[in-house]
């Protein structure tokens, strides 16, 4: 994410790098994937660990509860869950970190 930051990166390694990590993904209280939406996009927030999750739930002052999530692999975001949320949607990892990370939603070509 550094070197693509940086101009040096290469955009099909970087999403090559999200479908293989492994990914917490917060849930609802109904066991849902938990969305957001911000400039009229739906956006999910993953995570690539424990502490950046847990900067994420103090940064919202959600202490008080149980903060559930569901581990997966970035390719079963992608391709199995994203997919279920109506409308655009994006994915933004470790959004409360110091280098947080956009994937927007893909764009389908027009012929």
């Amino acid at each position: 994410m550094d070197a693509f930051r940086q101009g040096f990166g290469q955009p099909a390694q970087l999403t090559d790098a999200l479908r293989s990590a492994l990914l917490l993904i917060p849930l609802t209280d109904s066991d849902r994937m938990l969305t957001s939406t911000f400039g009229g996009l739906n956006w999910v927030c993953a995570f690539t660990s424990e502490q950046e999750y847990a900067r994420y739930v103090l940064a919202r002052e959600e202490q008080g509860g149980t903060c559930r999530f569901h581990t997966v692999f970035g390719w079963r975001l992608l391709d199995v869950l994203v997919p279920t949320v109506p409308g655009p949607t994006g994915v933004v990892i470790d959004v409360a970190g110091a280098t947080p990370m956009a994937f927007p939603p893909a764009v389908d070509e027009v012929a």
